[in-house]
């Protein structure tokens, strides 16, 4: 899935979005960190006490935590031990105060993987995260040419098609069809908005040959497979990644 991005996009190994929890009992601040990572294209969830972090953690299984040391009922590494108990190697990101020296040591000596100092400016915040999460192998760096939708990969420089490793074979139409969907996954295409993006056509007796070039992409891209385009039924088609 693709994010709004200023520089490279991180995604899990997948090709989906990156997965953060932030942690803290200031509203505010949890509200920030998770813009950021919504800018980044990433899906992030918040807490703001020890108890629904590690209940968001089990629900959500993040990438990595972004984590206050100070909360109203048990502190972060008391977190950090209960999250990782089901979740060894999640990296944890500490937000302590700037004279907490010992929680610092504490965080780092406990398992933490970082920490940052509060007041935090947000850039270092995910700067560190961005650091973190390559070192740690939680995620692939996609090239600017490339769209994956679950196990789909496209090219858009080499035009290659792999579904599960394997290459898919495309006329130019169906290459731009998948494209298109690609760059929208999980959104409802109607066939006027495919009509106009993929053949420049006004809408206007020309649905067919929509339903035309998906059932030649379907033949490619799901036989045999659990399916990825799927029609909604009066109002488009949407590509998503298969059901497990």
């Amino acid at each position: 899935m693709r994010g709004v991005q200023t520089q490279e996009q991180l995604t899990r190994p997948d090709g989906t979005p990156i997965r953060v929890l932030a942690v803290d009992d200031e509203t505010s601040l949890a509200e920030l960190l998770s813009m950021a990572m919504r800018y980044e294209g990433w899906e992030p969830s918040t807490a703001g006490s020890g108890s629904e972090a590690v209940r968001v953690a089990r629900d959500v299984r993040p990438d990595a935590i972004v984590l206050d040391m100070m909360l109203p009922d048990f502190d972060g590494l008391e977190v950090m031990r209960r999250v990782r108990s089901e979740q060894p190697d999640v990296p944890v990101i500490f937000l302590t105060a700037k004279d907490g020296v010992q929680d610092r040591i504490n965080g780092l000596t406990a398992g933490g993987d970082d920490y940052v100092t509060k007041p935090f400016s947000v850039e270092e915040v995910m700067a560190r995260l961005r650091g973190l999460l390559r070192r740690t192998g939680a995620t692939s760096k996609r090239s600017e040419s490339e769209l994956i939708v679950g196990d789909l990969e496209l090219d858009e420089d080499s035009h290659e098609v792999t579904r599960g490793g394997e290459e898919i074979h495309l006329t130019a139409t169906e290459f731009e069809l998948l494209r298109y969907l690609m760059r929208n996954p999980r959104r409802v295409l109607s066939k006027a908005q495919i009509l106009d993006r993929v053949w420049n056509y006004d809408f206007g007796g020309q649905a067919n040959v929509v339903e035309l070039y998906i059932s030649y992409l379907r033949k490619k891209i799901d036989a045999g497979r659990a399916p990825m385009i799927h029609t909604m039924r009066g109002a488009g088609y949407v590509l998503k990644p298969a059901a497990n």
